[in-house]
């Protein structure tokens, strides 16, 4: 048996460690910090109050906020601009918010456009600016991992990869994920459990990732019906979040798999939350999944208190009816037919997702799973 676990930034967790922020922001030398939100939560006025209490510690902060929904090239780019003269870059939000900022911490050190990364086509760079991410979902893990995604200028999903891109100091406030309304929590906390459940089960699983995987999956199955009954329990908000940080390291460090192959897909067609678009996948895919029966798929099946691996579709339909998952895509899917997402399920940028599924995805897999995903989207 050999592994790798990959570096796991500095973790810090408690309900409202976000006050701490100036503290950790002089803590890492800073003296200009970037602040990244969506519009939404800087509406709140979290950002005027962080900025705020940035100056009072001797940090000149400014917000980027001119962003909604999944990143986008255009994003990136004006970030990266308002980063020019930073050296911190503070993400605040759900996955979005923190993977702009950690790919514009690389490319506003470097000057080069995020294109230049997509894909792994360049190194990057070896001195990116600081970052400290702060999630306020629980759901991508993406304060923990080393993936960033966005869509590129034809709109389809793109990814930076690189141990440059992780964070330096991820601060976990359960406070900061009360107000997330009850989809979105039901969202975000089902693609946390797909990434650990893929992380632990998958042809780049090993025995370094079963610790956070498994614990991943026991703290969100539990927790995330309780969240989403009482919005207001700080402590299931709690075992959310850090579940879904330790899903985070999982798939930091073994990938995803066919699940993912199809959210990603369908993203590539129209808009659609990437939680849900996962949660439906991985319900469409389990069933044949589990027919592989292999010591991960058991392993996983016993961590969750399962006899074996094909209780797990029953015990995942379970939870997603406890988490009121309503199973269907947006209205923007009727606009399309399964062959159209069958021939997104098998372009390059997928092929990653596919291979490492512990099963052969041959072609009639994919145009069956893309005729099933396909029945979930409204009449044109």
């Amino acid at each position: 048996m050999s592994f790798t676990l990959s570096a796991i930034p500095e973790i810090r967790f408690g309900e409202g460690l976000v006050d701490s922020l100036p503290e950790a922001a002089r803590s890492l030398g800073a003296t200009r910090a970037l602040v990244v939100m969506d519009g939404f939560l800087a509406g709140s006025g979290l950002g005027v109050r962080l900025a705020d209490a940035l100056a009072e510690a001797g940090i000149t902060a400014a917000l980027f906020s001119d962003f909604s929904g999944e990143p986008k090239i255009a994003h990136l780019r004006a970030a990266a601009a308002a980063a020019a003269a930073c050296d911190l870059v503070i993400g605040i939000g759900g996955g979005s918010a923190l993977d702009i900022a950690k790919i514009v911490a690389c490319t506003a050190a470097s000057g080069e456009d995020p294109m230049h990364y997509a894909l792994a086509a360049n190194p990057l760079p070896s001195r990116p600016l600081k970052k400290i991410m702060i999630p306020t979902t629980a759901g991508t893990g993406s304060e923990t991992s080393a993936t960033n995604i966005f869509a590129g200028p034809e709109g389809k999903k793109l990814w930076i990869w690189g141990a440059e891109t992780k964070a330096d100091l991820v601060l976990l406030d359960p406070a900061l994920t009360v107000s997330l309304p009850a989809d979105l929590t039901a969202w975000c906390g089902l693609d946390a459990f797909v990434h650990a459940f893929e992380a632990a089960t998958n042809r780049n699983a090993h025995p370094g990732v079963f610790l956070y995987a498994h614990e991943a999956m026991r703290l969100i199955a539990d927790a995330l019906p309780a969240a989403i009954a009482n919005p207001g329990d700080l402590d299931a908000r709690g075992r959310l979040l850090l579940g879904s940080c330790y899903a985070g390291i999982a798939i930091d460090n073994c990938g995803t798999a066919i699940a993912h192959n199809i959210s990603h897909a369908l993203a590539g067609l129209a808009p659609v939350h990437h939680g849900l678009a996962t949660a439906l996948a991985f319900e469409a895919t389990l069933g044949w999944l589990v027919e592989a029966d292999t010591p991960h798929l058991a392993a996983v099946a016993r961590a969750l208190g399962l006899g074996s691996a094909a209780e797990l579709p029953a015990f995942v339909t379970r939870l997603m009816d406890a988490s009121g998952l309503v199973r269907a895509l947006p209205p923007a899917f009727a606009a399309f037919d399964a062959a159209r997402l069958a021939t997104e399920m098998r372009a390059p940028e997928n092929q990653p997702m596919r291979r490492s599924t512990i099963r052969d995805v041959t072609d009639a897999d994919i145009d069956h799973f893309a005729a099933r995903m396909i029945s979930l989207a409204p009449a044109a």
